[in-house]
């Protein structure tokens, strides 16, 4: 099945649109950079953080494979490989998942918590420096609201689309 539309019925990008399409992937891929080389210079990469982060508020600092790839919108097999590199450097631990048997846990261990403790105040510093600081509160709060749109069924913004909604 073809994902291409029928000719004529592409809706092309008015100039400010496009203008506004740019501007996001430039401010996306600035802020990325910058926490990424911040965590970097404390021994992280943004997914290794992002796991670390994220198994630490977990209840047994553990969580599923499935459940922590879907949580990043990863697949299961790139967050599958990406784990082994964590558990290599002793981040986290694997263990059998008792509900499924083709799964595995991911646990954090004791170095993994370490390292997060370690990279946390340097991340927030650059979460602040890269982004936080550099916007006003109704800007923060906008972001807000455009994510929470974003989120909303296509199912709704199809429909909405049918009946000639904007």
């Amino acid at each position: 099945m073809s994902t291409k539309p029928p000719p004529g019925t592409v809706r092309w990008l008015n100039p400010d649109e496009e203008r506004a399409w740019r501007a996001f992937l430039r401010v996306v891929v600035a802020v990325q950079a910058g926490t990424a080389r911040d965590l970097a210079a404390v021994g992280l990469s943004e997914p290794d953080y992002e796991v670390l982060s994220t198994l630490s508020e977990r209840p047994d600092h553990t969580s599923s494979l499935g459940e922590q790839a879907d949580k990043m919108g990863w697949s299961r097999s790139r967050l599958s490989r990406h784990a082994t590199r964590m558990e290599a450097r002793g981040l986290l631990s694997r263990a059998p998942d008792p509900t499924d048997g083709r799964g595995c846990l991911l646990v954090l261990t004791p170095k993994g918590r370490d390292a997060l403790e370690n990279a946390a105040p340097a991340h927030v510093e650059s979460v602040r420096r890269h982004f936080i600081d550099r916007l006003a509160p109704e800007d923060l709060i906008a972001i807000e609201q455009i994510d929470r749109r974003l989120k909303e069924p296509q199912a709704m913004a199809l429909a909405n689309d049918a009946d000639g909604v904007p």
